[in-house]
């Protein structure tokens, strides 16, 4: 099969294409190199990938419709994986017009490509955050998620509803999948995990928001890939999936984690809690389990030294 993936550059993106042509798949990549983090950590996540005959890419922002009429029009695409977006709710709330430039008007231009392309299978990266903060736990694809508290948040929900229309007016296969705190080698270096190793590795203080109970459903790398493998698999009409490990780590026993991989103790910087910060996310992945047959094989202690093992060997790459 030929897919078309977004972000193809970025943590999940580059290891899900490396997933899927190690299936046999051909991918069509595309990536902008946004800034919001170093595009030599982008060309380093990209390396496996460009040795492969299976691969192509293209440096192209998905606002520009130019560029996205010209990949689908030289190329034969199957299904698309949409995962690009502008990332991360802190930066949100400072940037808001241009994360629904990206992420709604760009999800838009594809939508419409693949329409006028005759295409009518994807599979769209959704987020935990669109449940804000849901006082029901774990969470449900059936809940309410009408209250999100960060522009991020909301842009994801509306994706959703955008993907839901498509498959009302042009029978489009979608499946929507809410990603729940991924982590593991290659982990994007703004987030908690990574950012949090570097500067306890480098006896940096952390910014340490709240007492430390905000609670989080960390997912590791391969088990998000599995369960997107699956879902790729089993497209049919519209669906929404949460994709997590179903248990869920505080802030403080993350720390204490990283303290103990590292045999160092964290200077902590204690800040108060962050506008639009959930104060839990745990997901109930019962409807992928049963209808995707998706299985998280990896806890959290395991995910987390192979994080650190990849971090040690990786650090003055990445960081020279």
């Amino acid at each position: 099969m030929n897919l078309l993936l977004t972000g193809v550059a970025g943590f999940i993106g580059s290891h899900l294409a490396e997933r899927l042509i190690a299936d046999g798949h051909t991918i069509v990549g595309v990536d902008n190199f946004d800034s919001f983090y170093s595009r030599s950590f982008k060309n380093e996540n990209l390396k496996l990938l460009k040795a492969s005959s299976s691969f192509s890419f293209y440096e192209a922002d998905i606002r520009n419709n130019l560029l996205i009429q010209d990949i689908f029009l030289k190329n034969k695409i199957d299904l698309v994986v949409h995962l690009a977006a502008k990332a991360g709710v802190r930066p949100s709330m400072l940037h808001v017009a241009e994360y629904y430039e990206v992420n709604l008007a760009g999800t838009i231009n594809l939508l419409e490509n693949m329409r006028q392309n005759n295409i009518t299978n994807l599979v769209f990266a959704s987020s935990s955050s669109v449940y804000g903060n849901n006082k029901k736990v774990p969470f449900s694809e059936e809940d309410s998620v009408d209250q999100p508290i960060s522009p991020y948040a909301a842009t994801k929900r509306s994706g959703e509803l955008l993907c839901k229309v498509y498959n009302h007016l042009y029978g489009f296969n979608i499946s929507c999948l809410r990603f729940f705190t991924v982590f593991g080698p290659r982990q994007r270096p703004d987030l908690a995990i990574h950012k949090f190793t570097r500067l306890i590795d480098e006896n940096k203080p952390i910014p340490f928001f709240g007492d430390g109970s905000t609670a989080r459903d960390y997912t590791y790398i391969d088990d998000i890939i599995q369960g997107v493998v699956r879902s790729i698999d089993k497209l049919n009409g519209f669906n929404i999936y949460n994709l997590g490990e179903s248990r869920v780590i505080t802030l403080r026993q993350m720390v204490q984690s990283i303290e103990k991989l590292s045999g160092k103790m964290a200077i902590l910087d204690k800040l108060p809690l962050q506008m639009g910060d959930v104060n839990i996310t745990y997901a109930d992945i019962s409807k992928a389990k049963t209808e995707l047959g998706y299985a998280p094989l990896h806890d959290f202690e395991s995910g987390m030294k192979k994080f650190f093992e990849w971090y040690q060997n990786s650090k003055k790459l990445i960081y020279s």
